[in-house]
This record gives structure tokens, C-alpha cells and sequence, in this order.
């Protein structure tokens, strides 16, 4: 791993680079099911509903430069029953990819668990990310769920894995 990455809750001023990582994986079609890039205007309101109390976002920096971010969201908001159980989602600057920067975040963001209440992390991926499936399971996550080609980009069919762990209690 690059032994210079400093992780911290991640402020509005980060906001561009958050986008500008995220979008870079929108062309592959193996990160996100999105197929068009988010602008900065509409990920605001995803930015601010992360409470850094709660639900905080994480950014990787490696010399002052932003490279990765990792966020735990509220999984199916309203549902009281589900309040202890959070989404993690992590992306990596193209160029800083295979570092260990993934692992790092992750790792960070699920020993940080506790004090946000959260007992148990849900990961949401497509089935030809395979590089996130093999982070997830070398850090202690287990396939809880498929839902068969849920995904269509262009006519190319693809499913999802939930992939879950229990993080306390």
C-alpha cells in the first residue's frame, strides 16, 4: 500500500474530486450502474444527507491530493428496523487503483462502525466487478444475495451481489 495515504471525513470543498473519482468509473460499466456522469450540482444533496455523525463519507489523500472515497449511507432510508445496518461504497482514482487504497478506506470505514452504531455493512456490486468481490472477501465480507441481470447497458445483462458483514454486537 502507498504508506503515504492519510484518511479523513471528507468536507463540501471535496466535493469535485469525489465526482470527478466516481465518473471515472461510469465508462466501464463494472463499478456502477450508472451510465451517464453526475455533476457536482446533483451529488450535493447526496453529499449533505451523509452526516459525518452518522454516515460520514471518507476521502484517501496522497500528498493533499484527494484519490479515493469511500462512503456508508443509510440502507433503505425510512425503515427504522434497518437503522443499525449501513450501504459502503468506496471508488479509487484510476491511476492509484491496485494500491491498497480500496482496502485501506474500507478497513477504516468498518472499524469505524461502532461509533456510528452500525452493526452490520451491505455492499451492492455488479457481478463483472470482480476486483471489488475479491477486496470485499479478503476483508471479511460474504456473498448474502444475487439478483440475476438486474443491469442492462446497451443489451449487455449483468446481476448484482450483496455482499454483507457483521461489524458489532
Amino acid at each position: 500500500m502507498n504508506s503515504h495515504v492519510h484518511i479523513r471525513i471528507a468536507e463540501l470543498t471535496d466535493l469535485p474530486a469525489i465526482v470527478a473519482i466516481y465518473n471515472q468509473a461510469v465508462p466501464s460499466h463494472r463499478s456502477t450502474a450508472n451510465t451517464t456522469p453526475v455533476t457536482e450540482e446533483n451529488r450535493r444533496a447526496w453529499f449533505l444527507d451523509h452526516d459525518p455523525l452518522q454516515h460520514p463519507i471518507f476521502v484517501a489523500e496522497v500528498n493533499d491530493q484527494v484519490v479515493g472515497w469511500c462512503s456508508l449511507s443509510i440502507y433503505r432510508p425510512g425503515r427504522m428496523a434497518l437503522r443499525f445496518t449501513s450501504e459502503i461504497s468506496f471508488y479509487i482514482e484510476n491511476t492509484f487503483q491496485r494500491q491498497g487504497i480500496g482496502s485501506a478506506l474500507v478497513r477504516f470505514a468498518l472499524e469505524s462502525c461502532p461509533s456510528f452504531s452500525i452493526k452490520n455493512v451491505i455492499a451492492v456490486l455488479l457481478d463483472r466487478n470482480e476486483a471489488s468481490q475479491k477486496l470485499l472477501e479478503k476483508l471479511g465480507f460474504q456473498r448474502w444475495g444475487y439478483l440475476p441481470r438486474v443491469a442492462d447497458f446497451d443489451g449487455q445483462e449483468c446481476g448484482e451481489f450483496y455482499y454483507g458483514r457483521r461489524v458489532s454486537g
